[in-house]
């Protein structure tokens, strides 16, 4: 293709241009001027298509000497070359799509649908006339793009994240490095190279058993040369597409099963078991989580008996209830157990479990509260120190339930650097319970959502109407959970601990 480009300035052309003119530039002349020589430039036309303006690639516009008055030079943009359909040249390695190179198309809703099919095929002479097997998949509505890798080495540079499904022929040969005459190593080659594309092998009817066992060994399905057409094709591809799908859900899903397990045993055994032997105290504890299928929340306890028998108790709470506060409340447990069998208590104690808060949380902005009650080997009385947690329950023999005293309670753990916890010396009695709580039970509705909280009062009266009635232990504890969360109108979106300590006879 050329242009014939006039040399030098070119004159704005006369009002009444004459008759005839024998060049193109002739129109421009002056009278008794002559007319500019004319220049022969050759113009490529083996540029690739691009989104230049006019169709033409970047840099395929040629500038024309610019008019006498004129603001700038006048573009001539090379007209569309025509697309060569890609079924001509079988051996091609690039996507065969003419509709998506010309640009026509409904746009993303109809991208959104398209599939990509890798065939890897040993034929050059393109006896495998794919593009042709497609033509049923357009009245489907759904395009599939043809990549072509002539073998597998081809076939791993053009295996992009894009491609959906893989067909592979089974006779081709082999990778080198696979060992002895396995008629399958290259389609086990592609699996390991696509583990999550969908693969179809493509065998000769006679080799029926070699295609049957081509599924066996991953491949989503497979078919047969001679019986090859557009429909079938189309079909195994979406099917072997989506059943590529399917098995990645359910891999997902069991998983997702395991890892469910494995923390349902971890949290399962995180959880305390009490050290009690030796003691003549009941113990019962009741504990949900406010994360939904989780076994453990931001709220701890713990009860052990000391050599000396004193029998120590402990509960507390990390504020949220997500898995981190999980974890930060089993170090906490674990750190007053150790620091209990080693004979500290009290204010030394919550001092050295700040410590070992502000150690281990993740930002300052973390506290935890926490109450310990150490009861004396007679069982008549008991220390208590409260650290920004709500006051223990005692129901004595023959007398209403009530709160313990707390007005000597310190700040929650995490919150005041140099703070203090004193230890108060309670009298329990010769019977008595003892019931201690995470916020969770008082925080709740007290008559459904919009209602107000619960409070410290309304769980008293709970408690005392659920002792009137015989409940004891684990039956008062489950009772106690259960009325709250009705009361509540719903879930408990708190975590929620509650343990109890019970002395049944009296001692001298």
């Amino acid at each position: 293709m050329t242009f014939l480009i006039a040399a030098g300035p070119l004159p704005r052309p006369s009002a009444a241009p004459p008759a005839t003119t024998t060049s193109p530039s002739a129109a421009y002349a002056k009278p008794g001027e002559a007319t500019p020589p004319l220049i022969t430039i050759p113009l490529r036309t083996d540029l690739p298509l691009g989104s230049g303006t006019g169709g033409a690639p970047p840099g395929a516009l040629r500038t024309l000497g610019g008019r006498e008055g004129s603001s700038g030079p006048m573009p001539v943009s090379v007209p569309r070359q025509r697309i060569v359909s890609a079924a001509a040249e079988p051996g091609d390695a690039t996507a065969m799509d003419a509709t998506a190179m010309t640009g026509t198309g409904t746009g993303t809703d109809r991208d959104r649908n398209d599939l990509t099919l890798l065939v890897v095929e040993d034929d050059p002479a393109g006896a495998l006339a794919v593009p042709e097997l497609l033509d049923a998949v357009d009245a489907s509505g759904t395009r599939v793009r043809i990549r072509t890798a002539r073998n597998l080495t081809e076939a791993e540079r053009l295996l992009t994240d894009d491609v959906h499904c893989v067909l592979v022929d089974l006779s081709l040969p082999g990778p080198r490095a696979a060992a002895g005459d396995d008629p399958l190593a290259p389609l086990r080659h592609i699996l390991r190279l696509a583990p999550r594309h969908a693969v179809l092998a493509l065998a000769a009817s006679a080799d029926a058993e070699l295609a049957a066992e081509a599924v066996r060994v991953g491949a989503q399905d497979h078919l047969f040369r001679e019986e090859l057409d557009g429909r079938l094709l189309s079909r195994a591809i979406r099917y072997a597409v989506e059943r590529k799908r399917a098995d990645a859900v359910q891999v997902k899903l069991a998983e997702s099963r395991l890892r469910a397990q494995e923390n349902a045993r971890l949290e399962r055994g995180l959880l305390p078991t009490p050290l009690l032997e030796g003691s003549d105290l009941r113990f019962a504890a009741h504990y949900r989580p406010g994360r939904e299928r989780a076994l453990l929340g931001g709220d701890f306890y713990d009860v052990v008996r000391t050599p000396d028998g004193t029998v120590h108790a402990m509960i507390g709470d990390v504020c949220g209830h997500g898995p981190d506060e999980a974890a930060l409340g089993v170090e906490l447990r674990i750190a007053w157990r150790a620091l209990t069998f080693a004979g500290l208590c009290g204010d030394e104690l919550l001092s050295t479990m700040q410590q070992v808060l502000e150690h281990e949380r993740e930002s300052d902005e973390i506290f935890a509260t926490l109450c310990t009650v150490d009861i004396a080997p007679d069982g008549r009385r008991a220390g208590l120190c409260l650290a920004g947690h709500p006051s223990p329950l005692i129901a004595r023999q023959g007398r209403a339930a009530r709160l313990l005293p707390y007005e000597d309670g310190g700040p929650a753990l995490g919150l005041l650097p140099r703070a203090r916890w004193p230890r108060r010396q309670v009298e329990l009695g010769g019977a008595w319970s003892l019931l201690m709580y995470t916020d969770g039970l008082i925080e709740g509705r007290s008559a459904g959502p919009g209602s107000p909280r619960l409070g410290q009062d309304g769980m008293v009266q709970m408690i005392n109407r659920q002792l009137s009635e015989g409940l004891r232990g684990d039956e008062l504890l489950e009772a106690a959970v259960t009325e709250v969360r009705a009361l509540n109108g719903g879930e408990l979106t708190d975590d929620v601990a509650v343990l109890a300590l019970e002395r049944d006879r009296t001692r001298g």
